[in-house]
């Protein structure tokens, strides 16, 4: 029921938990809406109950939350076109499937399962594949091909059946997509799917075009796997008479595995060492444990603004981009026709841009809730000038959280090659006499401590670097690191020369 009005539908069955693949369709969709002032619905596909998964509906709620899609209407929602679960919505999918039995667009199938399989056999022994559809069905036991009263006794005897479109023998159909223009299908390839199942449910291709209809549904967007599907789902909506009001549609492009070919799929990120959800899940059934975007670190920002270059191209060079500034360069002619290769690096790129534009004490925040879990409790302050100090070469927050190591424990260890390199006969004493030095400053700022400092390695002539070096040691346990000033005035006075006579209680006189 296409209005001017622009509203589209992510529709997720529960099944598991969402892959990236169906974060990104839900992005678009998402932007698509926002761009063009529309709706954005959330409808839960769970007619296939023998692969529902306890769990996932709520996990498919949050990750959208997590990730800022904000659902205008349909689960956890509402709205004037409730329920939005297919599996409440049973009667109204019969009523549509008897409409079309009654058109001549379907008929019912008595078909046992056991029979199809042994022509499927039958038809592999010759080197063929079995197809239920317009070159045998007046052969096979259907309302087709049987007597108007044998099939009435075998209703009447409760024979389980199945309704199945009736497929054109021969038609050449040419269908338009957004991103890939004209497509064109011949029916005589095509079978007979089965439209309402002999469980009392509907099939995927019925409930989804009669909910599309019914909630105004202006443009379908999903992936390319879908893209068969569209032939059989052009014909429903002709068979019903809502061709005028058909949805258009845009198949979206795979997501590619990072090396080698295919489509990206959940065990590839557990074998190449990244995730493939947005948030972690636990597998009810197995036990099994995914990673996820959120538990590893990933601002949900760049998580999605990663997504949305993955098979879109805004046609500048700009990479950096807020949900609402993709939300203004969208549109779905920028959509590539080919497969995105994911890139893993390229998602620690972006989180690395975005940790560095997040506010100090944003990230301290984050930084505090890590070490509280750890035990450790530290003004915000000094946690703010630490992640102002360590920020620039973290990716994730939990980089500053292993880099910030030393601000919380004196080393009780120090970095063996930089001790065999640094740490000289003269060393113990000119600490010594360095930490006698600093005990003394009235200021303990950065600036100050290193004009001190540097006024008095000139005046003992000493090495600049192999002081500076075993300074670092002392303090840090490390030969590398952040700039020493900074770090000592994090640590204080007290701290400082504490460290430094400990480090020659150590290594030695």
């Amino acid at each position: 029921m296409r209005t001017d009005r622009v509203r589209v539908r992510f529709a997720p069955s529960p099944t598991g938990a969402l892959h990236l693949g169906g974060v990104r369709t839900a992005l678009f969709n998402y932007l698509f809406a926002r761009r063009h002032g529309g709706d954005f619905l959330l409808r839960v596909e769970d007619t296939d109950q023998g692969r529902f998964v306890p769990g996932a509906e709520e996990y498919i709620i949050d990750a959208l939350k997590w990730c800022g899609l904000t659902v205008d209407e349909g689960v956890g929602v509402g709205g004037p076109h409730a329920p939005y679960r297919q599996s409440e919505r049973g009667e109204i999918y019969r009523q549509f499937a008897e409409r079309l039995v009654a058109s001549g667009n379907a008929y019912l199938a008595f078909d046992l399962p056991g029979e199809l399989n042994e022509r499927r056999a039958e038809a592999e022994a010759r080197g063929e594949i079995f197809v239920y559809g317009a070159a045998n069905r007046d052969a096979l036991k259907n309302s087709l091909a049987l007597p108007p009263d044998a099939v009435k006794k075998l209703l009447e005897e409760g024979a389980g059946h199945v309704i199945r479109f009736k497929m054109p023998a021969n038609e050449e159909l040419a269908l338009q997509d957004i991103i890939r223009g004209e497509v064109r299908f011949n029916t005589a390839l095509l079978d007979d799917k089965v439209l309402f199942k002999a469980d009392g449910m509907p099939t995927y291709h019925l409930a989804n075009v009669v909910d599309d209809h019914l909630m105004e549904i202006s443009h379908v967007i999903r992936g390319e796997e879908w893209l068969p599907s569209l032939p059989l789902h052009a014909l429903l909506y002709r068979a019903f008479g809502w061709e005028d009001t058909m949805p258009l549609f845009a198949h979206l492009p795979l997501i590619l595995k990072p090396v080698g070919n295919g489509k990206l799929s959940k065990r590839d990120g557990n074998k190449m060492g990244f995730p493939v959800f947005p948030m972690e899940f636990a597998d009810p059934a197995t036990g099994e444990k995914w990673r996820g975007y959120k538990e590893d670190g990933y601002f949900p920002e760049a998580f999605v603004n990663m997504l949305a270059l993955l098979g879109w191209n805004p046609g500048t060079e700009q990479e950096i981009f807020s949900l609402e500034e993709l939300a203004g360069a969208f549109s779905l002619e920028r959509v590539n026709r080919s497969g995105a290769r994911f890139n893993p690096d390229k998602a620690r790129w972006f989180n690395h841009k975005y940790l560095q534009e997040k506010p100090d004490e944003e990230l301290a925040d984050a930084l505090s809730l890590m070490l509280e879990a750890e035990g450790f409790r530290r003004d915000r302050e000094e946690l703010v000038k630490i992640c102002r100090l360590l920020k620039e070469r973290a990716t994730f927050v939990a980089d500053i959280r292993d880099a910030a190591r030393f601000f919380f424990r004196a080393p009780l260890e120090y970095d063996e090659k930089g001790v065999r390199k640094n740490w000289k006969a003269e060393t113990p004493a000119l600490l010594l006499d360095l930490a006698r030095l600093l005990a003394g400053l009235d200021s303990f700022a950065a600036a100050d401590t290193e004009a001190a400092v540097r006024e008095w390695i000139a005046d003992k002539g000493v090495g600049l670097g192999q002081l500076m070096n075993a300074f670092r040691l002392a303090i840090t346990g490390f030969a590398d690191g952040p700039r020493l000033f900074d770090v000592i005035e994090i640590l204080g006075q007290d701290e400082t020369t504490r460290r430094l006579a400990a480090a020659v209680e150590r290594l030695g006189h």
